[in-house]
């Protein structure tokens, strides 16, 4: 036990450096190239922090763990809403649309697009995992979708954009180095995480949905938290919406273009729904509502993962 135990506290120190380095390096990027931080954070950081997710369904997917991939990529769009996005919420001092908490004009009609954005993706792999199969078609269906809203991203970046300014010098190296520390500390904290749970006679599919989905996701987790505390809520929220998106429709169709992914499972996909319904209440105007939401959120987050686990 010594040795996970090292694998998890090591991984933590990496995890928590790296999404420092790259909180820093979106918001220089953004700087430099004269574009909202949202815009970064709803893309470069969001896919750089989805890709442990990608990896691992991935792998999973064409290996036959077919249960572990899905169940990946469902726990994994939960777990930043309830979890991470909860916690986001609970740090932000204001309303989101306070230009002097959030530093931007990232406004609450902003983050209200985006998240609908967000509910859009969810609904289109629901509807397709009705069918019981993502496949081939599944798959090109999840990349226009997936291509529609990145250029509405773009769009939306363009409209906003300011006068590009002067980072300091060697910023461009941030990023990267941010991507591989948030990337390397997520697995040898997983490792540790995975070496730990052995002890426990657990179903593959409720390991991707707990286990293997919060060990993904915690790049999303120390990324957001480290953002809100630096107070760039844009990068923080931006981050999740943006997480989900690429998750949800960019992962499962790199997989069905090549075999077909058995969906047997519908009531996770449900739940995932219901969560991702569930961003909208905390862009009230009611700080008191916000915070309190954020409580309920993270509470049901709870109870998910111990019904799974048959805990009640």
């Amino acid at each position: 036990m010594i040795l996970p135990f090292l694998f998890f506290v090591t991984g933590v120190l990496i995890l928590f450096k790296g999404a420092d380095l790259l909180v820093d390096g979106a918001e220089q990027l953004a700087l430099r190239l004269g574009v909202p931080s949202a815009l970064i954070g709803l893309t470069v950081v969001a896919f750089g922090t989805s890709l442990p997710e990608l990896v691992v369904s991935t792998g999973a997917f064409f290996s036959g763990s077919y249960g572990i991939g899905l169940g990946n990529i469902i726990g994994s769009n939960i777990a930043n809403i309830g979890l991470i996005l909860a916690l986001c919420f609970l740090l932000m001092p204001f309303s989101p649309d306070r230009e002097e908490v959030t530093g931007s004009n990232y406004s609450r009609t902003r983050l209200v697009r985006d998240a609908v954005l967000t509910l859009i993706a969810t609904m289109v792999f629901t509807v397709a995992s009705l069918r019981g199969m993502l496949d081939i078609f599944s798959a090109i269906v999840f990349l226009l979708v997936f291509f529609v809203i990145l250029r509405l991203y773009r769009q939306a970046g363009q409209s906003a954009r300011e006068d590009p300014g002067s980072p300091p010098s060697g910023s461009n190296l941030l990023i990267p180095a941010g991507l591989a520390g948030v990337i390397i500390g997520a697995y040898l904290l997983l490792a540790g995480a995975e070496q730990i749970a052995l002890f426990f006679s657990v179903s593959p599919y409720v390991i991707g949905l707990s286990l293997v989905a919060v060990g993904t996701s915690l790049p999303e987790l120390v990324t957001s938290l480290v953002a809100a505390l630096k107070r760039k809520y844009d990068i923080s929220v931006g981050n999740i919406l943006g997480s989900n998106v690429f998750n949800i429709l960019l992962i499962p169709a790199v997989s069905a273009l090549f075999l077909e992914i058995p969906v047997a499972d519908h009531c996770s996909t449900l739940i995932m729904v219901i969560f991702t319904f569930g961003i909208f209440p905390l862009f009230l105007k009611s700080r008191i509502m916000v915070k309190g939401w954020s409580l309920l959120l993270l509470g049901a987050w709870g109870v998910y993962l111990a019904i799974i686990y048959r805990i009640v």
